[in-house]
């Protein structure tokens, strides 16, 4: 598992970029403000801090409550019960809490605050219109958020570019009463000049740690794709699963968008998707029949991929586009096919 390294290599680059620029963002502020700046920067660091513990703490809570999570109960689900404990010994983690979702919509995740917490839940939607082998795919990958920790690590660091984007909104509606109350008092003051450039420096530096939180949730969307199709031996399993998923989440009620990132497909990016392909619906039936079967919904999905506002625009997302985590799968799948995918090349590809 050597390319792990660069997984967690890019993980520690991602919370450096963002806390270095984070902690530079603080010392301005106080320097703008004219605070003292040891004991201010000690506040601030220490309101970062609490602001991510507080996450870190009420995160699994928030997302019980907003997915509406049933907790099985021994013995309720063997088939879910056997696999997920067959794949997780397999993966030399701890069996997570299984939890079902009643949401028709495919969908998986996980979270939780440490490894021996750690909650599966899986959507009815997804026990129903995917197959077994499907399923299990999905349930590889989900094992493979926990095995890189991934749930952890995207909690924390989310909290950043919010911590940045409150400040950046405080500040704005800061300068606009500075500037009423200037003009009601008939006096000149360059307070809300200063909430200004605040503000805009906030928003800054949200922009910036956002696109980095977003380009690392991207990347271990990979690594546990890659870790799936080791697990299973089926990477064609999960590359059928993913188009399934795209196109069931297509046409659902958007998810609550906290949950975006936890998902195995973010809905927003599959209805988007989703969208276009059926734009081009008639271009890309290649049999004419009226119906895009699995073999035209993915070739659909390559030539989507290819677009340069796709390209542009899967920047801002929290999932890499369908089509590429299928082109990885293929490459993976080929690979096997040689009988050279070894322990040691699991993230090779990614």
């Amino acid at each position: 598992m050597s390319k792990l390294a660069n997984l967690k290599l890019a993980m520690g680059i991602s919370i450096f970029i963002a806390g270095f620029i984070f902690a530079l963002f603080l010392f301005t502020l106080l320097f703008l403000l004219q605070l003292d700046t040891l004991s201010g920067l000690i506040v601030g660091l220490s309101g970062t801090g609490l602001f991510i513990l507080f996450q870190y703490l009420i995160g699994p809570i928030i997302i019980s409550a907003v997915t509406h999570l049933h907790y099985l109960k021994p013995g309720e689900n063997p088939w879910l019960e056997t696999t997920v404990k067959e794949l997780a010994d397999k993966s030399g983690v701890p069996m997570p809490r299984l939890a079902t979702v009643p949401s028709k919509a495919p969908n998986a995740f996980v979270f939780g605050r440490t490894a021996n917490s750690t909650t599966l839940a899986v959507h009815e939607g997804l026990l129903k219109n995917l197959n077994k082998d499907e399923i299990r795919a999905v349930i590889g990958h989900e094992i493979g958020h926990i095995k890189h920790k991934d749930y952890i690590v995207m909690t924390v660091l989310s909290a950043l570019p919010l911590i940045a984007y409150i400040i950046a909104q405080t500040m704005f509606r800061a300068a606009m009463f500075s500037s009423y109350s200037t003009r009601r008092q008939k006096n000149e003051g360059n307070a809300g000049v200063i909430f200004l450039a605040i503000g805009a420096m906030s928003f800054v530096v949200y922009v910036i740690t956002f696109l980095s939180v977003r380009r690392l949730s991207r990347l271990r969307e990979h690594y546990a794709d890659a870790f799936s199709a080791y697990l299973t031996g089926t990477p064609r399993s999960l590359s059928s699963a993913l188009a399934k998923i795209t196109y069931g989440l297509s046409i659902m009620p958007n998810a609550p968008s906290e949950m975006r990132a936890f998902y195995i497909e973010d809905p927003s990016t599959a209805q988007q998707e989703m969208r276009k392909i059926m734009d081009m619906k008639n271009e890309y039936d290649l049999d004419q029949d009226g119906v895009l079967d699995e073999r035209e919904l993915e070739y659909a999905m390559e030539q989507e991929a290819k677009s340069t506002w796709n390209q542009l625009n899967s920047l801002f997302a929290t999932h890499p586009p369908t089509f590429k985590r299928i082109l990885l799968l293929r490459e993976i799948e080929n690979e096997m096919h040689t009988g050279q995918y070894t322990s040691d090349r699991i993230y090779a590809r990614v």
